[in-house]
């Protein structure tokens, strides 16, 4: 009788046992920052930036292919993960911020960036604020346009109590609101969450960054549709059919909003359609970002 153990068996590790990557920590004008990389820095350079409460795993599976063209890096946001943590309420310039320090540690002025859910709302402030830093721009089911209220007390439900508790359940939980397919939500990407929500101070940090939960605050931070419509950088706006946090129709809204940009709907994927559907994502998102490749 065949053993399935095997082929039924992921991980991190399994994503990335035949990459060649990096990990470490960079000195982002002070603030200590994780990140993990493949490619080399003589090719572009693409930042890829994860979703509120998550951490640089959410491209594990998109690091092989993205570094055989892309100096590919993925970071803790500030904040988030292994990277340090203010005592701050997290609001979109913060992140920008922290981005655009990034940047300069890493010797660069623009980059491509690509953003999943949050990242993708500080990846469009910045092409709206500081247009010079952005060579491409995708917005991979980003927030910033839209604002349920229901979508945000859940968020901000399951990831307080996911800081406060970061027993295995309430983590597995917490990943599994991403997924369209919970069975992507591996044993090890559990175990990873949950060693980051456990750190000394984390259920603090997580309140401060859900204060974008908050309607009057998230409303102060949103992207506005003439902002949007002045964006200048080719941009991919990539969105699902399973979204937990907004629908197709939403994720058009701002498609047809930036000038020239180009709309995708992955089907059967949740909120990170990165990792669900890595060899989709891949294929999509090289496509666009190597047409006509402009490095710094």
């Amino acid at each position: 009788m065949a053993d399935n153990s095997a082929a039924k068996f992921s991980s991190v590790w399994s994503d990335l046992r035949q990459v060649s990557f990096s990990q470490g920590f960079l000195n982002a004008e002070g603030v200590r920052t994780r990140y993990i990389s493949s490619g080399s820095p003589d090719q572009p350079l693409l930042l890829c930036l994860h979703g509120v409460g998550g951490h640089a795993e959410a491209y594990v599976r998109n690091l092989e292919a993205h570094g055989e063209k892309f100096w590919t890096v993925a970071i803790d946001m500030l904040g988030h993960g292994w990277t340090d943590k203010p005592s701050i309420d997290y609001q979109i310039a913060d992140y920008a911020g922290h981005v655009l320090s990034v940047l300069k540690s890493l010797g660069r002025s623009k980059a491509h960036i690509t953003g999943e859910s949050l990242g993708g709302w500080v990846a469009a402030y910045l092409a709206v604020h500081h247009p010079g830093s952005i060579e491409k721009l995708v917005l991979n089911t980003a927030g910033g346009w839209t604002a349920h209220p229901e979508v945000m007390a859940r968020l901000k439900s399951i990831s307080n109590q996911a800081a406060e508790d970061p027993s295995w359940d309430r983590i597995k939980g917490r990943l599994e609101f991403l997924m369209y397919d919970h069975s992507q939500v591996n044993d090890d990407l559990i175990e990873t969450r949950r060693a980051i929500y456990a750190q000394p101070g984390f259920a603090d940090t997580m309140k401060r960054i859900m204060c974008l939960q908050d309607m009057d605050l998230r409303r102060k931070n949103m992207i506005s549709e003439q902002q949007y419509r002045s964006i200048l950088a080719p941009t991919l706006v990539v969105w699902t059919s399973h979204d937990p946090t907004a629908t197709p129709a939403e994720g058009k809204q701002i498609a047809d909003m930036i000038p020239n940009s180009k709309y995708v709907v992955m089907n059967e994927c949740g909120h990170w359609p990165q990792f669900e559907n890595a060899e989709e994502f891949n294929r999509i998102h090289i496509d666009f970002l190597s047409s006509d490749v402009r490095s710094d």
